[in-house]
């Protein structure tokens, strides 16, 4: 058997999207960094983000605007003091991401001048303005391939890529006074055996847990895992209930997790049922400009009463020059599948797209573990409440990644020593040959999250999940007990923790708002309080 190999850090960050990045780069001037990628480096729901980053630059923008609409889209649950707080860092922080050599789109430069043209602001659902930076529909990608590069050639980061994170490593855990993380157990795919990493301060950024509906806009490794240990760890969670989904994914047998970006509506395309009518304004006087949840709800609606596989979007009333100048990516991609966005409309459905909720954290990151930071969208900050705005989800990464970096940078001089950790035991297990169990469980869940969980809920559908959701947690945890870790299984163990999350925040809210909807409480309560589960009790 192979010994365990031992890595040392001043920093851990488990993720490599834009807030992994962006917090490893902010601290690497100084200290040694360590940065876990689960799969490929780029492979994350930020290089999928099409969209854009929300920040007033806008002279005829205001900073009170943009909290606003983040409150009104959030629907009565955000914390007012973490929306202005974000809002009031937003400019800093994207010029920061500009200085860093993100291109982002500019206006058309009148003939003669030679100054640089504005940046091409973008309005999406929810916002009463156009503030939303983006690179053509592929903003997310010109984000993570800047940091990314800047990671990779940087001497202070050592990437560690292919690696799972199984378990934190605490002084509770190992009966050690205080309540302090230490580091963490990882699985290193390369040569599949188990390694730790010992670190002075840990942050979480691994992003969302959409991939444990059956239908997600996300990427494979969505799958909770930052959650999960945090909340193994002993951290509470809150609003793990509050699932967006995303309404417009592309709708087609060749077309996997392929998300239409918002911008699509923001500039003009239309709803339509399979006979070419809209039907947005009947929802909301808003219409296509809704926030997601109305959105997602109504095409939902429409589809249950039509007996639809599908709905549409259309923006073939538009000039064709200016859909694929502003959207290349998806013209393209469309283009391969045989539809052409110029004169077709899109075909439709909505699916699991961002976790609202995830392990509490304060203004800086920290977490209810001393060292231990939760950033992006694995974290609770108060930002979304029931509901997020367009383009909040990336700006939530930069800002809260800056920071946790000046909060860990304050401290970091107080410990001078890398504490020392026992190593992985793997002696107890055996390597599986029923990997079968594994397929077959992760089916059933993702399943029935998707019929019982999903846009529109009952206490009846609840109260099966969770029955359903018990069941495969005893029968994975025996399986994690008696085989050796692997990729499937690691994300398996924590799909199910998350689904359990997230049931029981629903069965606790007994009212409807933002993005859950109970069929059982359609009325809103007039005092509503964020739902936060507490692992020790």
């Amino acid at each position: 058997m192979k010994q365990a190999v031992e890595h040392q850090a001043d920093i851990l960050v488990i993720g490599s999207g834009a807030a992994g990045l962006t917090l490893a780069l902010h601290l690497a001037e100084k200290h040694q960094v360590i940065l876990l990628s689960k799969g490929p480096l780029a492979e994350g729901s930020t290089f999928y983000a099409q969209g854009g980053i929300a920040s007033v630059f806008d002279e005829d923008d205001t900073i009170e605007s943009h909290v606003n609409d983040t409150l009104i889209a959030g629907a009565g649950l955000c914390d007012k003091q973490v929306v202005t707080y974000t809002a009031e860092n937003a400019k800093a922080s994207m010029q920061w991401l500009i200085n860093c050599g993100v291109d982002f789109d500019r206006v058309e430069a009148t003939d003669g001048d030679e100054s640089p043209a504005p940046y091409h602001l973008t309005r999406e659902g929810g916002h009463s303005h156009r503030r939303i930076f983006h690179s053509a529909d592929a903003t997310g990608k010109a984000v993570q391939m800047t940091l990314q590069q800047q990671a990779l050639n940087h001497p202070n980061i050592k990437v560690l890529e292919r690696y799972n994170a199984i378990d934190l490593i605490t002084t509770r855990k190992l009966n050690r006074p205080g309540n302090r993380v230490l580091g963490a157990y990882v699985w290193n795919r390369n040569e599949e055996h188990v390694e730790t990493v010992a670190a002075k301060f840990v942050a979480l950024a691994t992003g969302g847990s959409s991939k444990v509906y059956q239908y997600t806009s996300n990427p494979d490794i969505a799958s909770g895992d930052g959650i999960a240990m945090a909340w193994r760890a002993g951290c509470r969670v809150a609003n793990m209930e509050f699932n967006q989904f995303h309404p417009t994914c592309l709708y087609h047998a060749d077309a996997k997790n392929f998300l239409l970006t918002e911008a699509l509506r923001g500039e003009g395309a239309y709803l339509r049922r399979p006979d070419g009518t809209r039907f947005m304004p009947e929802f909301d006087e808003r219409a296509e400009l809704a926030p997601r949840d109305v959105v997602a709800r109504a095409i939902d609606f429409e589809m249950k009463r039509l007996g639809a596989d599908c709905l549409y979007l259309d923006i073939s009333h538009k000039d064709p020059e200016f859909i694929i100048k502003h959207f290349p990516t998806i013209h393209e991609r469309c283009l391969k599948l045989g539809i052409d966005i110029t004169t077709d409309p899109i075909p439709v459905v909505p699916a699991a797209h961002y976790t609202c909720g995830g392990v509490m954290t304060d203004l800086h990151g920290q977490t209810d573990i001393n060292g231990l930071y939760a950033i992006g969208e694995v974290a609770y900050t108060g930002l979304h409440g029931a509901n997020r705005l367009a383009s909040n989800s990336l700006l939530e990464c930069l800002v809260f990644a800056r920071a946790a970096s000046q909060d860990i940078e304050s401290q970091l001089h107080k410990i001078t020593a890398y504490p020392e950790l026992p190593s992985w035991d793997e002696s107890q297990v055996s390597d599986s040959d029923e990997e079968v169990v594994i397929a077959h469980n992760w089916h059933e869940l993702r399943l029935f999250m998707w019929d019982y969980v999903g846009i529109v809920r009952t206490d009846k559908r609840l109260e099966r999940a969770l029955r359903r959701c018990m069941m495969l947690q005893q029968e994975i945890q025996e399986y994690y007990s008696n085989f050796r870790v692997s990729n499937n299984l690691l994300e398996l163990r924590n799909l199910v923790q998350v689904a359990e999350l997230i049931i029981r925040s629903a069965m606790q809210r007994k009212e409807s708002r933002g993005l859950h909807y109970n069929l059982d409480y359609p009325e809103q309560e007039s005092s509503p309080q964020p739902t936060v589960l507490n692992p020790e009790r």
